[in-house]
């Protein structure tokens, strides 16, 4: 069953970004990066295109090694580490693109986001029994809560690559969620939704971040919905930081203004 923390209030940093460079050749994707993400809130990066954004979750969740810095979560650090041990750490990621399994349905999409939670060994698996059928039972409950919460009785049993866009958006939401995570990466999780599926997904990470405690960090461009969602927010330009603060903060900051909100994207 999906955790729910009783506990209220945002906690210490869950994600230090620490002087974090990152260069391909000779082009910097960032250039000295620090930021720190406490537990329970949600951290949004906002930036102009190419300002580096995707390329410092992908530090943070270890797919890119930064070229010097170093990445902490939940103070153990993670900056040399593989993605499927940022993921044992407690770490989820959504991308920008989506990576579903179109052929296979929504409750099975979902499955494989208990991956990490499955013990059982192969032959138990094979034969269907002792630990594989509880298994089974378990994961399948908690796919079945996920499903309930994200009002997704609809479209269970359909293949997802034949849903609409705004749906697949979040059932890898979802996926992401069945792994119980502690943290949640989200790279563009409204890209392409209308405004009725952006409040309603808003309202979905709301949700888990105060019922279930989960600390998550979101790129995304629509400004209107960082500003309304947001505790914090870091600004990159160019791949470097340019700002850090409140949404009321940076909404009034003349550096971003010039940077980004006042650029028509």
């Amino acid at each position: 069953m999906m955790a729910t923390n009783t506990s209220s209030g945002i906690g210490a940093d869950t994600i230090i970004v620490d002087d974090v460079s990152l260069r391909f050749g000779g082009v910097s994707a960032l250039t000295n990066v620090s930021l720190k993400v406490r537990e329970k809130e949600i951290f949004s990066i906002i930036g102009p295109n190419g300002a580096g954004k995707t390329s410092l979750l992908n530090c943070i969740n270890g797919f890119y090694k930064p070229t010097s810095g170093r990445v902490a979560l939940t103070g153990a650090d993670k900056s040399s580490v593989s993605i499927s041990s940022a993921a044992r750490s407690g770490l989820a990621r959504t991308f920008q693109n989506l990576a579903l399994f179109n052929g296979l349905s929504t409750v099975e999409n979902l499955l494989l986001g208990r991956n990490l939670k499955m013990k059982a060994n192969l032959l138990q698996v094979a034969m269907f029994v002792g630990a594989a059928r509880r298994e089974e039972i378990e994961h399948r409950a908690a796919v079945e809560e996920i499903i309930h919460f994200l009002q997704l009785q609809a479209v269970r049993d359909e293949p997802v690559g034949q849903l609409p866009y705004g749906i697949q958006k979040r059932i890898e939401f979802g996926r992401a969620l069945a792994s119980e995570p502690k943290i949640i990466l989200l790279d563009e999780p409204m890209a392409g939704m209308n405004q009725r599926e952006k409040a309603e997904m808003s309202g979905i990470i709301k949700s888990v971040n105060d019922k279930m405690k989960v600390t998550f960090v979101l790129i995304e461009h629509d400004i209107g919905v960082i500003m309304g969602l947001s505790d914090r927010i870091a600004v990159l330009d160019h791949g470097e930081k340019i700002a850090e603060g409140t949404p009321s903060e940076i909404s009034s900051n003349p550096a971003v203004i010039s940077a980004y909100l006042g650029v028509e994207h």
